[in-house]
């Protein structure tokens, strides 16, 4: 099993900024894709965005133009920046990592490796 380490959660404002990162073993990144999921209280898990080996990145439709996912090789990280945060944002937000390519990005079932989730809480 992989160590996947979240962190960079926290407490923000509307339209602040928050950028989170996933820490793994070198070897994650040798993997498909990596791709952050947020889950609120009473709603679905949901695909925040995604990239993959390529450089490829996808993102959730209530994301797009706000959040920015990357990779660090050499830090063997994943970020997530987090622009123009709105209080619906406010979930917990987990890393996940799939070493298959196939299928739907946004479809959690597909990643075998999840990091604990770190909490992001935005208030007006």
């Amino acid at each position: 099993q992989v160590k996947v380490v979240e962190s960079g959660g926290g407490s923000v404002l509307a339209g602040g900024s928050l950028r989170l990162s996933c820490a793994a073993p070198r070897y994650m990144f040798a993997g498909a894709r990596v791709a952050w999921f947020r889950q609120a209280p009473g709603k679905e898990r949901e695909g925040v965005a995604a990239i993959y080996t390529g450089g490829s990145t996808f993102y959730g439709d209530s994301v797009k133009g706000r959040f920015t996912i990357s990779q660090d090789n050499a830090k063997s990280t994943v970020y997530l920046q987090m622009n123009s945060l709105k209080p619906e944002d406010t979930a917990m937000y987990y890393c996940a990592a799939s070493p298959w390519g196939g299928s739907s990005w946004s479809t959690w079932t597909n990643y075998n490796s999840w990091g604990q989730g770190t909490q992001v809480t935005v208030s007006s």
